[in-house]
């Protein structure tokens, strides 16, 4: 066993990697008193908690077409001992983006929220991102060992399905909004389409020889 697999073995460090990257939007105060960061800090958070939930949920998004193409490698069998926990980070992050949001529009004041809302609703962009945080909400209630046995194993899988759904929509919003460079949205989600891909080609290509037998071997449709 590597090194590295042995340190993503650990939840210790796994928790390290999802938490270091929200603390990086205090960075310019401490390093760079001079950067453009401080001209306007909420926006700065906002955008970065956005970009760190893009992140995240693309991230554990891979974990699963990686084991299946690399079936021995240890590094892709040691990320998948963590999917529930970095799915989980991913809704989390996606909160503190949308609270964020709603206290850059409106402050404090609570009265305000209905009004934000209602904007929300009028924007695409904006729009998706709820349809997003609420996909993301669902999924990471469901998490929970509770709803796995309430759901049944299959049920429960087609729901978690939603989390490509909620990918999509992402991807969208963020570009929509230019919250980030297209380019960056690119670079977060394109690698994670490109593996999805080359799962699917390798389940069809790679099935049990049974399968592909009884395939054969049945009747065609008239």
């Amino acid at each position: 066993m590597s090194l590295l697999e042995k340190l993503l073995r650990s939840k210790a460090v796994v928790w390290t990697l999802i938490v270091l990257p929200g603390l990086w939007p205090a960075w310019p105060f401490f390093i760079r008193p001079d950067s453009s960061a401080l001209a306007d800090p909420l926006k700065f958070v906002l955008h970065h908690l956005g970009f760190v939930a893009c992140l995240l949920l693309a991230t554990v998004l891979t974990f699963s077409p990686l084991r299946v193409l690399f079936p021995k490698w240890g590094i892709a069998l040691a990320l998948n001992r963590h999917r529930r926990l970095v799915g989980v980070s991913a809704f989390v992050y996606g909160a503190l983006h949308f609270t964020t949001h709603l206290v850059y529009e409106g402050g404090t004041d609570v009265s305000t929220l209905p009004s934000i809302l209602r904007t929300a609703l009028e924007k695409p962009f904006q729009l998706t991102g709820l349809i997003t945080l609420t996909i993301l909400f669902v999924l990471a209630i469901t998490s929970l060992q509770v709803f796995v046995r309430w759901l049944g194993g299959r049920r429960w899988k087609n729901l978690h399905r939603l989390a490509y759904v909620a990918a999509a929509l992402a991807a969208y919003h963020q570009a929509a909004a230019r919250k980030i460079f297209p380019v960056q949205v690119l670079w977060i989600f394109v690698p994670l389409l490109l593996l999805e891909l080359a799962r699917i080609v390798r389940q069809r290509t790679h099935r049990p020889p049974q399968t592909r037998r009884a395939d054969a071997a049945m009747p065609a449709k008239p």
